[in-house]
């Protein structure tokens, strides 16, 4: 189960040019919690969201999109006189991908409240995951917490760092609701810058420390180009990237939280976990969109064998 964003992304399909000289653009399926339940379901997982969308076109696309690709979409649903948020972005390959967000000022999936939970799905789901983003405003932020405090630190309730400043007054007001969220998950995931602003550390091994001496149980720390530090209480492991042509990076962090959720659920050692993660993320990574690029199970496996490693 995941809790927050969705919306609709309108992709580039002239790689390398700039966005106001771009002609055509590919529509998908976006939102980083939606993208993760498409990933989780790509390997076989049951996986539903809970969100917002406007009550628009763009929002019944999300929603018939969300269910073809697998995930449980009862819980999605609109908001009267909203609009769907729609993300451009702009592809510059190997790492320069900006994006652009057209959204009210409270978009939808922001508006969440406590009222809109199903507990007893969210207490039962065997991985909960939700994203720092949907701290950034009232009464997203009473949502998670609620949805936090049904599931007491249950094992597999994530939280995703994500870190996108224009969600945010400032970077202070983030490091304090994210600190309040860490009292509450047993999973980190983030980007060194991520990892900053949640506990004022962008060296990979402090960072991870930090994290668990807030009571998180499994801290992931994406690094780029030098690969994923995971660590828990008893167990450390650093996991090369695996090597792609990058098409579009956004989207690799959800290909990489789904896969996440269902090595974990799988009960995998941690470096098989993490090793077939970040394969996963390389695959979306290398190529256009991002819900649609979330790989199967066994396209990991064999990006894993051609590369030389292996999950088992």
């Amino acid at each position: 189960m995941t809790l927050g964003r969705i919306g609709v992304d309108l992709y580039p399909l002239q790689s390398g040019a700039r966005l106001e000289d771009v002609t055509s653009f590919g529509k998908f399926l976006g939102g980083s919690p939606t993208n993760v339940a498409v990933a989780a379901a790509r390997h076989g997982l049951a996986a539903g969201v809970i969100t917002r969308t406007g009550d628009d076109p763009f929002g019944r696309f999300a929603k018939e999109e969300a269910a073809r690709l697998g995930v449980e979409s009862r819980w999605i649903t609109p908001v009267a006189g909203a609009r769907t948020t729609i993300a451009f972005c702009e592809i510059q390959p190997p790492d320069h991908f900006p994006l652009y967000f057209y959204r009210d000022e409270v978009p939808p999936e922001l508006g969440i409240g406590p009222e809109q939970l199903d507990m007893d799905a969210i207490v039962e789901a065997r991985a909960f995951w939700s994203t720092a983003t949907g701290l950034s405003r009232e009464p997203s932020r009473a949502a998670q917490h609620a949805a936090w405090d049904a599931r007491g630190r249950a094992p597999l309730t994530i939280l995703d760092l994500d870190y996108r400043p224009g969600f945010w007054q400032d970077a202070a007001e983030a490091r304090e609701e994210i600190g309040h969220a860490l009292d509450k998950v047993a999973v980190a995931v983030g980007n060194l810058e991520e990892c900053e602003i949640a506990v004022g550390q962008r060296r990979p091994e402090a960072a991870a420390d930090a994290l668990l001496d807030r009571g998180v149980q499994l801290a992931v720390i994406k690094q780029g180009p030098k690969g994923v530090l995971a660590k828990t209480a008893d167990d450390t492991v650093e996991v090369p990237p695996t090597p792609v042509e990058v098409v579009n990076g956004l989207g690799a962090g959800d290909g990489f939280g789904g896969a996440l959720c269902f090595a974990l659920l799988s009960a995998w050692p941690l470096e098989r976990a993490i090793r077939f993660a970040s394969a996963a993320g390389a695959l979306v990574a290398s190529r256009l969109e991002c819900s649609t690029a979330m790989p199967t199970t066994a396209e990991v496996d064999d990006l894993l064998a051609a590369s030389g490693s292996t999950t088992t």
